[in-house]
């Protein structure tokens, strides 16, 4: 059973509210964040090696030897906070849920502390000064404080994407000049129909 991708919902937001509390309680924001990275940090794991995604959601697999695997994976790893409730969704049966789990309690992080989580694509690497511009031009815009992952896209001629939560902003080249295209499309259509309709005018006085 392959890992859950989807949008955290309210199963997912039940557990991470409740570890949110738990991390708040025992480290406040210090704490938080590492729970929060440290979730990142197994979740891309998961979406690149198979074999772990299949081991953490795997039916097959008992969840007593799930257990001993877990410990000895992440044991001295990680948070014992976060071990502890890796074992509690595997006990539960919950670990196919950790994606949309982790994505709930990432939404709790960011609205807790001012800040948002962006992805930012672009054709080519950009530069730490045209990071910080398009940070400047993201906090004001959004009124909160722009964590940006930079992606490059050689797909794109140019311009940029931005993706904040489910949201995409297309700025790329290849956006406009479609959207150019369409435009030039149904205006075309549009004039060559109003030749048309001039031309049976113009016919119907014995100018045709």
């Amino acid at each position: 059973m392959p890992l859950t991708e989807a949008a955290p919902d309210a199963l997912a937001r039940v557990y991470a509210q409740s570890l949110f509390e738990l991390a708040s309680s025992e480290g406040g924001q210090p704490m938080i964040e590492e729970i929060g990275g440290e979730l990142e940090e197994i979740v891309e794991l998961a979406r690149g090696d198979a074999r772990f995604a299949e081991f953490l959601s795997s039916r097959i697999l008992a969840a007593r030897h799930r257990e001993q695997s877990l410990k000895r994976i992440f044991e001295n790893r990680i948070s014992s906070l976060t071990l502890r409730f890796l074992l509690v969704l595997n006990e539960k049966d919950r670990l196919g849920h950790l994606l949309p789990v982790a994505a709930a309690f990432d939404q709790l992080l960011q609205a807790a502390f001012g800040r948002a989580e962006v992805d930012v694509y672009t054709a080519a690497p950009v530069s730490e000064q045209e990071l910080n511009q398009i940070r400047d031009r993201l906090r004001t815009a959004i009124g909160r404080e722009p964590v940006i992952h930079a992606y490059t896209d050689p797909s794109m001629i140019g311009g940029l994407k931005v993706q904040i939560g489910d949201q995409l902003i297309d700025a790329s080249i290849a956006t406009r000049l479609r959207k150019v295209r369409d435009t030039l499309a149904t205006s075309g259509a549009a004039a060559a129909r109003a030749r048309f309709d001039r031309m049976i005018d113009e016919g119907g006085n014995g100018q045709l």
